[in-house]
């Protein structure tokens, strides 16, 4: 457990005798940038309430560094945790506001000049210290509320959906960001948020919930990669999910034919879930095919157009940088490799 800086263990918590995170098992490890990544309602925010000590769970335990912390209580946790509302005082200025729990902690005046000195450094505010909290941008803010946290140089920094309330363009920005003030500091960041892209983009692990559940623990390639369950291939992306038939290893039927896979373990003519990316469905003509369709819309998205062809089994979703005219006939080609196969079983997992 030595570099396993903080771990939960069978955490539950309930609220009326209604289980809203029902005994999950994780760890992250020192220096890591862990996402709780999960559609609203899911658990995720209430995780990391209990690892701030905010929640106390109602069974199961909490370990930093090896050393249980359950109910010890948020000020004696070497954890600091942003808020999606930055929680900054608006009465104080921004020095003020950063100085704030260093001041708490007794620390001399001399220290926490030089401390916030390197916070605002940090975070690009430098020349920013006697500016009032509302004088300044959602950005500007958070990046204030993120170095008021990190000024006490805590090992854990605990992130609820920090970036919530900002537009599309300053949140692609503060990801960057953010990931860089975590590799800079070595400090373990736990993150929260609904945004599929951002946790794909910032994360080292990614653990999915849903219902209170963890659907799956992975590194974001694998877990988009090698989804476990039609819950995660649906939430992380686009996906074409089906139903199918595994017959035997390395063969599956679905959309009316049989298809060459390169999954095996499964027992003989087994129901299975089908998952293909609409990114890995090549277009090409009717007979080069193994499905044919016809063209039924056509949206450019910057980077790529999606193109829904309709089958004769399924209307599929297709990601290309190459346009198909609305309403042609089309052949889909899907290869061995792009097909993702996981048993039915898998979802209540």
């Amino acid at each position: 457990m030595e570099d396993k800086i903080l771990m939960g263990r069978s955490l539950t918590k309930s609220y009326n005798g209604v289980e809203v995170v029902k005994g999950i098992d994780f760890w992250v490890k020192k220096n890591q940038f862990l996402t709780i990544l999960g559609p609203s309602g899911c658990g995720k925010t209430t995780t990391l309430r209990m690892l701030a000590g905010f929640e106390m769970p109602t069974n199961g335990q909490i370990f930093f560094e090896g050393n249980e912390i359950t109910d010890l209580p948020p000020y004696k946790r070497q954890i600091n945790t942003v808020f999606q509302k930055y929680a900054l005082f608006p009465h104080m200025n921004i020095y003020e506001n950063i100085a704030f729990g260093l001041r708490i902690n007794k620390i001399s005046e001399k220290d926490i000049k030089i401390k916030v000195a390197k916070m605002l450094e940090l975070v690009n505010l430098s020349g920013f210290e006697n500016r009032k909290v509302n004088s300044l941008s959602g950005g500007q803010q958070q990046r204030i509320a993120i170095a008021r946290a990190l000024v006490n140089e805590p090992k854990v920094l605990l992130l609820d959906e920090p970036l919530g309330a900002l537009d599309l363009k300053l949140r692609k920005d503060m990801q960057i960001e953010l990931k860089n003030m975590q590799r800079e500091l070595g400090i373990t960041f736990v993150y929260v948020t609904h945004d599929q892209e951002e946790a794909l983009t910032m994360s080292d692990k990614i653990i999915i919930m849903n219902q209170g559940e963890i659907q799956q623990i992975g590194t974001p390639i694998d877990i988009y990669n090698e989804p476990e369950n039609a819950f995660v291939a649906d939430f992380i992306g686009e996906s074409n999910i089906l139903d199918g038939i595994m017959h035997q290893d390395r063969k599956v039927s679905f959309a009316n034919r049989q298809f060459e896979c390169v999954d095996t373990g499964f027992d003989k003519d087994e129901p299975v879930d089908v998952v293909v990316r609409p990114e890995d469905i090549k277009i090409v003509s009717t007979e080069e095919g193994h499905i044919k369709g016809v063209v039924t819309s056509v949206v450019f998205k910057g980077v790529h157009y999606e193109m829904i062809i309709k089958g004769a089994a399924k209307d599929w979703m297709v990601h290309s940088t190459q346009m198909a005219e609305e309403g042609s006939a089309v052949g889909l080609l899907i290869l061995p490799d792009d097909i993702h196969i996981m048993s039915k079983e898998a979802m209540n997992a």
